[in-house]
């Protein structure tokens, strides 16, 4: 009944506290202060604790003895809290905020006073340090590692002896530059601890230059999130999950095949030894799935235990605590044991605490104050409890013990790795100091460190060697080719045939032909054989070369055929013109023209979007054997921002050129003219071109990704037309000079003809045609007129055989009449007809007639033909 009047006392005064239940805690507080001093022996000062025995991380299991190890060795030491005993109320939370949350409300609504609590896991130590300010507690974890809890704002009087889980980070950031790789995966549990920690991780690995190229986080299932990272070829895995989650993460990761020597996985280092081979009935994998999946990963593990024999505050070395701690586990395997490797921390928490209660109780002496007149509305023992906590600096079992201002461990990093399953140390990191200390023992699946994705060789693809050479082979001897027909042309130009065919032009047309040969080798010239800085040179010399060729190769013939069909296919009142003298300065003056419009776009080209190296990249393709490497296909271009203007521009210029060409040549296939006597020749040269160009133009563009058939077709449509060319153009020529001897030159050709009209075959035909038409006029005309000579002379033989003698012997003084018998000219043919033979069958009258006539016609004669010309013509 005191007790309540105290707090009806209490409540009647109207104490100014936080809500309703703040008041009640306050009149609990006073009864629980009542009932916890003892008229005589030590006070007891209590403290509320969680242990997590099952859940995520079960470390109760061996935290609890450890601190109570601890507890029991304070409350014997007489220099430390010598008027005090420490007690600890305790509960399991199951590592799980709700139940924690049901605990924590026993804890402050049931006497007695804690004067400090000491939670377990993060989720839960997030959840009491939240709440702890409230009622004025000191919040002391032993196994807390969410970065989240080193915010002063939020957690005002939280400390731990667990340094934070970010302390990983730097260690990892550094194996990661050690091992040089610049991209990794996360998979996250979805809780504060971890993302607040992948949080921190992703800014340290920003700023040291790697990327995290995939992240993945999962509630319970981790299915999905595995998958995804096997999706997207994730290899340097860091994995932020408590360990029975990383059971179910690692069965997922055998599924998947998501282990071996491709793949690292990152874990956290506060797992049992032999987590992977612990039954659990939420997977579906056997012991030995687990075993060969987490073989190889890595762990970054805070240093528990002092790895040196030293002494620290409660007088054990850390091999002392051990071997007392294995032996009040009674025997049980460590492997096996939840919070094994944290224990140390949980026997140094309950250090830290005593030591600091110790040296609160001197600063409330002076004030006038005891550690047991603690209440949750006292918040000088809890400033003074505050101090002394962030004063602390001592060696425990793990180490030297020292809080930095946010209240979180400083420490070092323990890295191992699993290597035929069991762990091994590998190496340490200091932190502060950035001092990595390794043993270089570890071990790999492979020959060595695996990539942090795959491996993607660059591979430039270039033009087949045995091609190039022997399409070279065939230029350089076009270009001889070529070099022999100029030297003809030009050791010739003054004989009259050669004249006849325009020398110059076809001058022209051999140098634009060698040109075009010599583009083959800078079109077959790639990477293999320059310099990356010099190939834009080589570009300039495709495009010149082969711009310049055809100009002058095309232009020279498109010129000769254009006159032709200029001059010949005019009017009939127009003709007159043909016989005017061909001009060649407007020949030449043509081809300068094509020339300069070349000239001039390929300079504004070059100037206002020069060529430059172009790199087009391919799918990547897989080498044969078990490589873990791509092949990235690279391919050199001569390109420019707007190369398809450009060649749309030029390839349509040129294309209207060629088909106009052989409109042409189709014109003019039936004119024959002595001033350019090759015209023909011509028409088929510009034939095979343009077939050949405007097929090959396309084909390359589409083949531009297939640097071997894009090179075997432009090179050999070069080759091909240049060899047409040249055949047909100079062949002929030197076939005839050479056959019928015309080597003199046009004086001598005139002396031994008398006739220009000697030197062309088809002339003399045309002119033979016409002296047949008329020479067939003529006969026909001589042939009646034979006729009626023949019967006038019939008529006359047969009067005078029936006159009767007797008249003949009457009129014998008389002069005897014609006769033709008795006058021989009589019977002659008119004047211009030879005497017939005696025998008038033996050839026919027509023939010999008209052989007659033809010879002593004065028209044949003026066109001195022989007879037997006549008899061939007329036949």
């Amino acid at each position: 009944m005191g007790k309540m009047a105290v707090l009806g006392r209490c409540l009647r005064r109207g104490v100014h506290f936080w809500g309703h239940q703040r008041l009640f805690f306050t009149a609990v507080s006073f009864l629980l202060l009542s009932w916890s001093c003892p008229s005589s022996g030590k006070k007891k000062l209590y403290i509320g604790a969680l242990f997590p025995m099952s859940g995520g991380w079960p470390g109760g299991q061996a935290c609890l003895p450890s601190a109570q190890m601890a507890l029991e060795l304070v409350n014997k030491r007489t220099d430390i809290l010598p008027d005090y005993e420490l007690e600890m109320i305790y509960y399991d939370s199951k590592c799980d905020p709700g139940e924690a949350t049901k605990l924590l409300y026993d804890l402050l609504y049931t006497e007695p006073i804690k004067i400090v609590l000491m939670p377990g896991c993060s989720s839960v130590s997030t959840l009491v340090a939240e709440a702890a300010r409230m009622w004025n507690l000191i919040v002391l974890s032993y196994g807390s590692s969410s970065p989240a809890l080193s915010n002063r704002q939020r957690f005002p009087t939280f400390f731990r002896t667990h340094p934070s889980a970010t302390l990983h980070n730097p260690t990892r950031v550094q194996l990661f530059q050690k091992w040089k790789w610049t991209k990794i995966a996360t998979i996250q549990q979805t809780t504060e601890v971890f993302t607040s920690t992948l949080d921190d991780l992703e800014q340290r690995v920003k700023e040291a230059g790697i990327e995290i190229s995939v992240r993945q986080s999962f509630l319970t299932d981790p299915a999905v999130a595995v998958k995804n990272l096997k999706r997207q070829d994730a290899r340097i895995i860091v994995g932020l999950f408590y360990e029975t989650e990383a059971r179910k993460v690692f069965c997922e990761v055998f599924k998947e095949k998501l282990y071996g020597k491709k793949y690292v996985w990152f874990l956290i280092g506060w797992y049992a030894d032999n987590w992977f081979k612990i039954k659990d009935p939420s997977i579906d994998c056997s012991v030995e799935n687990m075993t060969e999946a987490v073989e190889g990963h890595v762990t970054t593990e805070i240093v528990m235990l002092n790895p040196e024999t030293v002494r620290g505050a409660s007088n054990l070395t850390s091999q002392e605590f051990l071997a007392q701690l294995m032996s009040r586990l009674g025997g049980k395997n460590p492997e096996e044991t939840g919070g094994f490797q944290e224990a140390p921390l949980a026997y140094d928490a309950v250090w830290a605490l005593a030591l600091a209660l110790n040296k609160t109780v001197g600063a409330l002496k002076a004030k006038g104050r005891r550690l047991e007149d603690f209440n949750y509305n006292n918040q000088d023992i809890t400033a003074e409890i505050y101090r002394a906590l962030n004063t602390s600096s001592f060696e425990g079992v793990s180490g030297h013990v020292v809080f930095d201002a946010q209240g979180s461990r400083m420490a070092w990093t323990l890295i191992e790795q699993l290597q035929g399953g069991s762990y091994k140390k590998i190496g340490y990191y200091d932190s502060t100091k950035g001092n990595l200390s390794w043993y270089g023992n570890d071990k790999w699946i492979g020959p060595g460190p695996p990539a942090d994705q795959t491996v993607v060789i660059e591979e430039f693809r270039f033009l087949s060697q045995k091609l190039f050479a022997s399409v070279s082979v065939f230029a350089g001897l076009g270009i001889l080719l070529g070099i022999v027909c100029l030297t003809f042309n030009i050791y010739n130009s003054k004989v009259r045939y050669i004249q006849n065919s325009q020398p110059y032009l076809n001058n022209m047309t051999a140098v634009g032909c060698m040109m075009a040969l010599a583009a083959v080798f800078p079109l077959g010239i790639d990477g293999l054989h320059v310099h990356k800085s010099q190939f834009p040179v080589v570009c300039q010399f495709r495009l010149w070369l082969l711009g310049l060729g055809f100009s002058l190769a095309y232009g020279s013939m498109f010129t000769k055929i254009w006159w032709v069909h200029t001059v010949f296919t005019k009017k009939d009142e127009k003709k007159e013109k043909r016989k005017q003298h061909l001009e060649p300065w407007k020949l030449y003056a043509t081809v300068g023209v094509l020339l300069a419009v070349d000239v001039l776009s390929l300079m504004i080209w070059q100037i206002v979007d020069p060529l430059h190296i172009t790199v087009e990249k391919f799918t990547k393709e897989a080498p044969k054997g078990d490589l873990d490497v791509l092949i990235q296909p690279l391919l050199e271009h001569c390109s420019s921002k707007k190369m398809n203007t450009w060649l749309g521009v030029v390839y349509g210029y040129k294309g209207l050129l060629l088909l106009l060409g052989i409109f042409l040549a189709y014109e003019t296939k039936s004119v024959s003219t002595e001033k350019i006597n090759d015209h023909r020749a011509v028409g088929m040269a510009i034939y095979n071109v343009a077939v050949l160009c405007m097929i090959t133009a396309p084909v390359t563009m589409i083949l531009s990704s297939q640097q071997d058939a894009s090179f075997a077709f432009a090179s050999l449509a070069i080759v091909f037309s240049v060899y047409i060319t040249l055949v047909v153009l100079f062949i002929p020529k030197m076939r005839r000079l050479i056959t019928r001897g015309e080597w003199q030159s046009e004086q001598q050709d005139t002396m031994k003809t008398g006739s220009s009209t000697n030197n062309n075959d088809e002339e003399k035909s045309r002119q033979l045609e016409r002296e047949n038409r008329e020479l067939q006029k003529i006969i026909q005309e001589k042939e009646v007129r034979v006729s009626e000579l023949r019967n006038q002379l019939a008529e006359r033989q047969a009067l005078r055989s029936r006159r009767p003698p007797s008249s003949q012997n009457q009129n014998h003084s008389t002069p005897p009449p014609p006769s033709s018998q008795n006058d021989p000219k009589s019977l002659l043919p008119p004047p211009g007809y030879p005497i017939p033979p005696s025998d008038n069958h033996s050839l026919p009258p027509s023939f010999s007639n008209s052989s007659s006539l033809y010879q002593a016609d004065s028209k044949i004669s003026r066109n001195h033909c022989h007879n037997s010309r006549l008899q061939l013509l007329y036949k």
